[in-house]
């Protein structure tokens, strides 16, 4: 299947993405009020004086008083853009922000991209050089062989701040630590290992420098290019850096050279190692086929004649896929965190031992569910961690910074590496974390459970649809008419012969006549027909869709898109009862970083009463509970322990009188309070008899306009990422996506719709 047929987005979707609502990937966002005279005093003239005095003083000190030690420059001349090629610097800004987004992603670094006009060397050295005072790091990307080594040498000595070309060493790292392992499997030693490394490019020789300095013999290592075996006394097609890696040997070519090898390492193109070439390799080879998109060999073609090899490759879709991912963000971290003058050779290697290292332990389950429940377990085909493994924010800085103390390149070694390792795990995006979470748990369940899209004719839906079926999350159901289904597939930029998405036509469905009769059943004492039930079931699809629900014909069901919040909860209220002992109510994720929040009830009852109160705390303890959370629940007010009284914090005051009185409560509760009274245990010291251990994280709200009105405003004001209102309570599984939601909060709905597995503890 090629790299087209697996995406699971659009050109145009993609588009869409760097487009809207604000152009581009990054921004930039104070990090202090602004708010008053006072705050720009202090943040420019004169307060910003004293600081800048203090820098004069000892240039050290930009790193307590700035942003420096947690920025990097992202820099590229856009001359070796991915596999695209020199398409200009300006072409290279998506790549450079995509790169400073990973950064903040996988390691909280604040990236900055900067993309160079010139090609000469000398200029890029110049103005890096200038600007490098800026930074506490600088990734050199994308920029073309050889260029890229005189570059970064040159910068490497100029500036006194860790420098890095991760094309060139993000590859090295990655697949050393492979090799690593893979030798530790097939029962080699590193420094006998037999190597022939194909294409000799930035990648491949820094990959020759690593691998050597780890322990590969010189005169162990062939490395070929489109000319052939580098060979002393060869003079076509060399220069300093391929000259280095020479060795003395009678072998011309690729094929000679594979003949006994142990190791083969390519970073070339498609097809460039064939199957003959691996049926001469020694016992039990290891194959890296690293070429991008298309690896130079695949490794079901490897399979064919060798049934003994390890393969790795640069693709997710296979094995152990050797991606950049899971070293730059990393080793910068590290770096950063002791203030290094540089990433040396021992850095580098430590990184390496590091992946190596982590790969043999044992893998959580929600990343191996987030693999399509493959078991990830050290061998042959699970030899590098997976991108996606929580562990490695907290894993790999700490063997980093290690290095760098022990070399003498920190300037501000750790002293407590435990404190070290536990803050380093609260750097993970909260959202990006829940989200593996949930979405590791629905691929992991077995069989996979089968959403139906109400609203499925809705382009917007059809591509959540399709994004959610492709991502191996679920089967996806579509009701619609098929020809507009088809016809507004081919608007959203899918071909419908491709796209293999069940459609049901509720009219024309041989289970129209059953949905009607259970439906007339429940409804007939309701002041329906049993036409105005079969209209229902014909032209309404939430009636249809829950339908489905309702008979086990689909596991959940997820609506919404094209009308209100309250006019889709009656139509599947119709059709499908509350769980018993459950309350039908609303409740908002809100995940903002160092807190993710549980806010409810959202979207159904307007002004609840004291018991009803109750209820919705005791279904959102038991809704966080299964997402994993130890529930701490603070009932809302503006009152704060009677301070002062009014009719709603009366209602929220007996509330909590009430979940005293009663036996089983099993979560912590505490209430009439304020937000910052509930979220900030520092603000305490007046109230010693509240009950809460710690910040509350389900929030309570006395009505449904403070709910409603709350999380809205967070989301409209930004900084959080709002996911919901997710519908608790009923029997069956049902989300209703907000109206006119976009794929990717359709897409979040159906996930939550097909989530129903408690997931493990999450620590605090």
């Amino acid at each position: 299947m090629s790299d087209a047929e697996k995406k699971t987005f659009t050109d145009e979707e993609a588009l869409a993405f760097h487009q809207f609502p604000t152009p581009g990937k990054i921004g930039v966002a104070a990090t202090k009020p602004m708010a008053t005279q006072r705050d720009l005093s202090l943040a420019y003239s004169p307060g910003v004086a004293v600081p800048v005095l203090a820098i004069a003083d000892d240039p050290d000190l930009a790193y307590d008083y700035t942003s420096k030690g947690n920025l990097v420059g992202v820099i590229s001349n856009g001359t070796a853009i991915l596999g695209l090629g020199d398409l200009g610097a300006l072409a290279s800004k998506p790549v450079m922000e995509g790169k400073a987004v990973l950064f903040k992603r996988f390691a909280d670094v604040d990236g900055i991209d900067i993309e160079l006009t010139s090609k000469d060397p000398d200029e890029i050295i110049t103005v890096v050089k200038n600007i490098g005072v800026t930074f506490g790091g600088i990734n050199l990307e994308d920029i073309k062989s050889p260029d890229c080594f005189r570059i970064e040498t040159e910068l490497q000595d100029l500036l006194d701040i860790p420098v890095f070309h991760d094309d060139q060493h993000g590859t090295a790292i990655i697949s050393a630590a492979g090799l690593i392992n893979a030798c530790e499997i097939t029962g080699r030693r590193v420094e006998d290992v037999k190597v022939v490394l194909n294409g000799p490019g930035a990648a491949g020789i820094a990959t020759l420098e690593l691998i050597k300095a780890m322990g590969v013999k010189h005169e162990n290592v062939l490395a070929v290019d489109r000319k052939g075996v580098l060979y002393r006394g060869r003079t076509e097609d060399m220069n300093q850096w391929k000259s280095a890696h020479a060795v003395d040997t009678d072998k011309r070519t690729l094929a000679e050279a594979m003949v006994g090898a142990d190791v083969f390492i390519g970073l070339s193109a498609k097809g460039a190692l064939t199957k003959e070439m691996v049926a001469t390799m020694a016992a039990n080879p290891i194959i890296f086929a690293m070429a991008n998109p298309d690896p130079e060999i695949a490794p079901e073609e490897v399979a064919e004649v060798r049934g003994d090899a390890i393969v790795a490759t640069g693709r997710s879709d296979y094995p152990n896929q050797v991606n950049n991912v899971l070293g730059f963000p990393y080793i910068f971290r590290g770096a950063l965190d002791v203030r290094a003058r540089r990433v040396n050779m021992e850095m580098k290697i430590a990184c390496a031992n590091a992946l190596a290292q982590l790969a043999r332990e044992d893998v959580p389950d929600e990343v191996a569910a987030a693999y399509h429940g493959r078991q990830l377990r050290f061998g042959p085909d699970y030899i590098i961690p997976t991108p996606f493994d929580p562990r490695l924010i907290s894993y790999i800085p700490p063997f980093v910074a290690q290095a760098a103390m022990d070399t003498g390149v920190a300037r501000k070694p750790i002293e407590d590496m435990d404190a070290y390792r536990a803050s380093l795990a609260q750097r993970l995006d909260p959202t990006a974390a829940f989200l593996q979470k949930i979405s590791g748990s629905v691929m992991s369940s077995s069989p996979k459970k089968r959403v139906v899209f109400a609203e499925g004719e809705e382009p917007s839906v059809i591509r959540a649809a399709y994004a959610f079926q492709a991502q191996g999350l679920g089967e996806a159901i579509l009701c619609g008419r098929e020809e507009l289904v088809h016809e507004n597939m081919k608007l959203a930029g899918l071909d419908p012969a491709d796209v293999q998405l069940q459609i049901v036509n509720a009219r024309l469905s041989d289970k129209n006549p059953a949905y009607v009769e259970r439906l007339y059943e429940r409804l007939q004492r309701e002041g329906y027909l049993k036409r105005d039930v079969q209209r229902l079931i014909n032209q309404d699809r939430n009636s249809f869709a829950a339908s489905m629900v309702a008979a086990g014909d689909a596991d959940a069901m997820v609506t919404g898109v094209t009308r209100s919040y309250d006019q889709a909860l009656e139509e599947v209220l119709r059709v499908i009862d509350p769980a018993p002992g459950g309350r039908v109510m609303g409740m908002s994720i809100v995940l903002a970083k160092g807190h993710t929040l549980f806010i409810a009830d959202t979207n159904v009852t307007e002004m609840p009463e004291a018991e009803e109160l109750v209820e919705i705390a005791c279904e959102a303890a038991r809704a966080v509970k299964a997402l994993g959370f130890k529930p701490r629940v603070a009932f809302m007010s503006y009152s704060t322990f009677g301070n002062p009284m009014g009719l709603r914090s009366e209602k929220v005051r007996e509330a909590v009188a009430i979940l005293d009185e009663l036996d089983g409560v099993d979560f912590e509760y505490e209430g009439e309070m304020p937000p910052e009274l509930a979220l900030e245990p520092e603000r305490r010291a007046n109230y010693p008899f509240m009950r809460l251990t710690g910040p509350a994280n389900v929030l309570i709200m006395p009505a449904i306009h403070s709910a409603s009105i709350s999380t809205k405003l967070v989301q409209a004001l930004g900084g959080a990422t709002v996911l919901g209102p997710i519908l608790l309570g009923l029997e069956k599984s049902v989300q209703i996506a907000p109206l006119s939601a976009s794929v990717s909060k359709i897409l979040n709905m159906a996930l939550m719709a097909a989530y129903d597995q408690p997931l493990e503890p999450i620590a605090e």
